[in-house]
C-alpha cells in the first residue's frame, strides 16, 4: 500500500489521555507505514483552527491524506472540515458527534467519519460510582471540564441522570489538566464557604484532574483536616493502564471510568478507506467502570458520606 500522511490534532500535551492518544497513534502509524505528525492545540480552539487551516492551505504536495482531530471547543470546526474535505483531505472527528459529517460524505469522496466515546454513558457510570461509594448520600466536589466542551456537558448530564437524590454536587471547572484542577481547588479552598462545606467525595471528569484536586487538598490543608480530606474517595475518568488504573490499585483513586484511546482505530480505518473500504459515518467506543460497580459496592472500606 502507498505510504500515506496523517496529521493528528490533540487538545493538549498536559493530559494523560491525550498523551495516550498520541502513543496509540504512533503505534498505528508504524503498523500501517504512515507518516504521522501529532500537533497540540494548547486547549485553545482558535489555535487549533489556525493550526489546521495552515496545514490545509499548504502546498498540495505536503498536505496530509487525512486529519484526525479531537476538538477543543464547543464545535467540531465545521468550516475547517469543509475546507479540508474540499481540498481532498480526509476528516476524522474524535470523541465528538459532528452533525455536518453526513453532508460532507455526500459531497466528497474522502474518508469522513467520527469515532466517539459515549460521554453520557461515562457520566452515568460515574454517577453509579458515587452511589456505590456513598450509600448513605453526601456531597461530591465535582471537577468538570471546560464550560464550552460538549464532552464535559454530556458527562455532567449522564452523571446527574444516575446519581441518587441524596448525593449533592458542588461543581468546579477545570481544563482537562492536573494543573487546572489544582488551581481550581486551591482557589475554592481560599473561600470562606469551603470551610463550611462538608465534602464526602471528590469526583473529576478526568483522572489527571482528580490527582490535581488531591494535590491541592494535600498542600493547602493541615492536621486533622488534611487527614480527613485525603481519606475521602477520589474518582476520575479515562482509566488508562499506566495512570488511572494504577492510581486505583495504589489507593490514590477509589475508582475510574475506562475510556479506550481511539486514534489507533481511526488510523486503521483511514488506511482501509484509502484502499477503497469507506467506513460508516460513526463509531462508538464503550466505557466501563474500574473496578466494576459490583466490586466497588462490595469494598466499602470506610463509612463515607452522611456522617455529620
Amino acid at each position: 500500500m502507498k505510504k500515506f500522511k496523517i496529521v493528528v490534532s490533540l487538545t493538549t500535551d498536559d493530559n494523560d489521555y491525550q498523551q495516550e492518544q498520541a502513543i496509540a497513534a504512533e503505534a498505528a502509524a508504524r503498523k500501517y507505514g504512515a507518516d504521522l505528525s501529532v500537533i497540540y492545540a494548547e486547549n485553545d480552539s482558535i489555535t487549533q483552527s489556525q493550526q489546521l487551516l495552515k496545514i490545509i492551505q499548504s502546498d498540495p504536495e505536503s498536505r496530509p491524506d487525512a486529519i484526525i482531530f479531537e476538538p477543543v471547543g464547543g464545535t467540531a470546526l465545521p468550516q475547517v472540515a469543509r475546507a479540508a474535505t474540499a481540498a481532498g483531505i480526509g476528516w476524522v472527528v474524535l470523541n465528538r458527534d459532528a452533525d455536518y459529517i453526513g453532508d460532507l460524505r455526500r459531497q466528497f469522496r474522502v474518508p469522513i467519519f467520527s469515532i466517539t466515546s459515549d460521554h453520557e454513558e461515562i457520566g452515568r457510570i460515574q454517577g453509579h460510582q458515587f452511589e456505590a461509594l456513598l450509600p448513605n448520600g453526601g456531597i461530591v466536589l465535582y471537577i468538570q471540564g471546560p464550560t464550552e466542551n460538549l464532552a464535559s456537558k454530556q458527562r455532567t448530564a449522564g452523571m446527574y441522570g444516575t446519581k441518587p437524590d441524596n448525593i449533592q454536587i458542588k461543581a468546579l471547572k477545570g481544563q482537562w489538566t492536573e494543573e487546572s484542577s489544582y488551581r481550581a481547588v486551591s482557589s475554592w479552598l481560599r473561600l470562606a464557604t469551603s470551610q463550611e462545606a462538608h465534602i464526602d467525595a471528590i469526583g473529576a471528569q478526568d483522572d489527571s484532574m482528580a490527582m490535581g484536586a488531591r494535590k491541592a487538598l494535600q498542600e493547602h490543608t493541615a492536621g486533622a483536616a488534611r487527614d480527613r480530606w485525603l481519606s475521602l474517595p477520589f474518582t476520575g475518568c479515562d482509566g488508562l493502564p499506566k495512570t488511572g488504573q494504577t492510581w486505583v490499585r495504589s489507593g490514590m483513586l477509589a475508582a475510574t471510568v475506562v475510556v479506550p484511546p481511539n486514534t489507533d482505530q481511526a488510523i486503521e480505518m483511514v488506511a482501509g478507506a484509502l484502499q477503497g473500504n469507506l467506513p460508516s459515518e460513526r463509531f462508538a467506543t464503550k466505557p466501563r467502570s474500574f473496578p466494576t460497580l459490583e466490586e466497588l459496592r462490595k469494598q466499602k472500606p470506610k463509612s463515607f458520606g452522611a456522617s455529620r
